[in-house]
């Protein structure tokens, strides 16, 4: 094995386990995030930035370029520590693990990696199977996060998903026999679906949840098959109070089962949150390699905000004649800056400091607009003084956000 995943995997996930919470608390931390953009079929809610390829992918060539991306961002990044590594998609799992193993490789030759760094891979239970799951832990994957969806044949058929539950639960199963953490994710406020059905529906998932879950309320993102058949009318999702009931349920079943939201579309037991994504949400660093990966990185000029090109074959092609594909690269502005963060933290169940806010965006929280949306019972203080979106805010945070921030 060589010396550099090695270090990825030195001590073990037990002591992740113990110091996972201490880490969680202690920052934003610095994250690398890989996005491969391959998938089987494009499922038709989605607008990620996911291709479908006829021919087999030249993986040798991806992780050269992959290599190449990684180099340039470690000269822009020096003095980091990896806390967290994430490899999303697209289908990352339709990888072969000695690919992923290289990146890993790679990343570890360029930056510090903690010991205890949390290495998650997306998968699909369509390209899941125990050797190779087994492989992505030999390379240093210690958690993976599987796209189960839903757990009745006919949505899934509906939703374009190219497994049965019952692929998926054996999926869920096979990861819990290899990996000590693992998450999955549903999708509710499906065509059809009752508040009745989903609390079965969901109670029967919790019990194949170990210590995370995502649960996703499905809206129609623009330019997906989703769009097209709500403007034909041939897709009608629950009204407004259907929506709002099939939110409070998921609320009141995770909590009860000790998977509270820490996020509004993430539910943990304390201290097993995805730290890649609170590196996000609490406004960290990150770096961003491969096809339509982003990254916010801080420099003696300020914050940056970079992005590749996103089109895989092009991508490629400018790695390989620059070194990188950056199309954008730009620094930030102090009202930019301020209202990312309100926008990413607001998300979190903890909220934010509003000094850190008026650090960053040069200005304060209007105290009118905090006083009238805490009138209205949409945010709060906590005891620590910090501002978080309620219970009664969470379901309409986009217009919370939106207010906060005017």
């Amino acid at each position: 094995m060589p010396r550099a995943r090695r270090l990825l995997l030195q001590d073990g996930v037990s002591e992740m386990k113990m110091s996972l919470q201490n880490n969680v608390a202690a920052g934003p931390g610095f994250g690398v995030y890989v996005h491969w953009p391959f998938c089987l079929s494009k499922c038709p809610y989605c607008d990620f930035n996911s291709h479908v390829r006829a021919k087999p992918i030249d993986e040798a060539r991806f992780v050269e370029a992959f290599k190449a991306e990684l180099a340039h961002r470690a000269a822009l990044t020096r003095g980091r520590t990896v806390a967290a590594i994430f490899f999303g998609g697209g289908t990352p799992s339709l990888m072969k693990p000695a690919t992923v193993a290289a990146i890993l490789d790679a990343i570890a030759l360029h930056w510090p990696v903690a010991p205890n760094a949390e290495i998650t891979l997306e998968a699909n239970p369509t390209s899941v199977e125990a050797e190779r799951l087994r492989g992505f832990r030999s390379a240093g994957v210690n958690r993976v996060s599987l796209g189960v969806q839903a757990m009745n044949d006919a949505d899934l058929k509906a939703l374009g998903r190219g497994h049965t539950a019952e692929e998926a639960m054996r999926a869920v199963e096979l990861a819990a026999s290899i990996f000590d953490r693992y998450s999955f994710d549903l999708i509710y406020a499906r065509p059809g679906q009752t508040v009745a059905g989903w609390r079965e529906e969901l109670e029967r998932a919790i019990l194949r949840a170990r210590d995370h879950i995502s649960l996703y309320q499905l809206t129609i993102e623009p330019d997906t098959m989703f769009e097209r058949l709500r403007d034909a009318g041939k897709l009608i999702l629950p009204d407004n109070d259907r929506a709002r009931a099939l939110w409070d349920v998921t609320q009141e079943v995770t909590a009860k089962a000790g998977l509270p939201a820490y996020e509004i579309s993430n539910h943990a037991r304390p201290g097993a949150e995805s730290r890649h994504n609170l590196i996000y949400w609490r406004y960290g660093e990150y770096v961003g390699v491969g096809p339509g990966a982003h990254g916010r990185i801080l420099s003696a000029g300020g914050r940056r905000a970079q992005a590749t090109e996103s089109h895989p074959e092009m991508w490629l092609t400018v790695v390989e004649s620059k070194g990188h594909a950056l199309v954008e690269d730009d620094y930030l502005s102090s009202e930019e800056q301020g209202d990312e963060f309100l926008l990413m933290g607001l998300r979190l169940a903890e909220g934010i400091e509003p000094a850190a806010f008026q650090a960053m965006s040069g200005r304060g929280l209007d105290p009118r607009r905090v006083a009238s949306l805490i009138a209205d019972g949409m945010v709060e203080y906590t005891p620590r003084g910090r501002i978080r979106v309620s219970a009664e805010g969470f379901p309409v945070l986009d217009a919370v956000v939106a207010d906060l921030a005017a």
